[in-house]
């Protein structure tokens, strides 16, 4: 069986087809795909800088709860110390006074000291919650500016309580 074989002048058109061709795709369409290509690139590259970015502000935001979190456990720690500080001298100052006047005023010293604990744990408490409650509310709103973020939070969460 014999190969078909093009005819010499079938292979000269379709050379000089396939230079015009080329010449006109060079020309034409050579530029926009290179544009193009360049485009994109600098997307990715925008992009990318833009996850290092909120990486680093995550990273920030991560560091400055942590230190709004210390400042907070210090100042619930020197609260308690002051309130123990204060109980203690209340008590002495009630031992004094009820070896005057008895054991009324004993209970009553007690009950005051009582109530001082309770109000200063309940506004160290309080002052907790809001500081964690401003913090969290600007995480949520930087973070949640998408319906992305928002699906990937809703994730987190329910696989974290899967886990809990």
């Amino acid at each position: 069986m014999d190969l078909i074989l093009p005819e010499s002048g079938l292979i000269i058109w379709q050379a000089i087809g396939f230079i015009i061709l080329f010449v006109l795709l060079a020309k034409f369409a050579w530029k926009p795909i290179l544009g193009a290509l360049e485009e994109r690139e600098q997307a990715i590259e925008s992009a990318i800088l833009a996850a290092e970015n909120a990486r680093n502000e995550m990273a920030n935001l991560k560091a400055q709860n942590e230190s709004l979190l210390q400042e907070a456990r210090l100042e619930r720690d020197q609260l308690l110390q002051k309130a123990s500080e204060t109980s203690a001298r209340m008590i002495e100052e009630a031992k004094l006074e009820a070896e005057k006047a008895g054991a009324e005023m004993i209970a009553n010293a007690k009950a005051v000291i009582e109530t001082e604990k309770k109000a200063a744990l309940a506004e160290v408490k309080n002052q907790v919650a809001i500081l964690s409650l401003e913090v969290t509310e600007k995480l949520l709103r930087r973070e949640l500016k998408d319906e992305s973020s928002q699906k990937a939070l809703v994730e987190e969460f329910v696989s974290d309580l899967k886990l809990n």
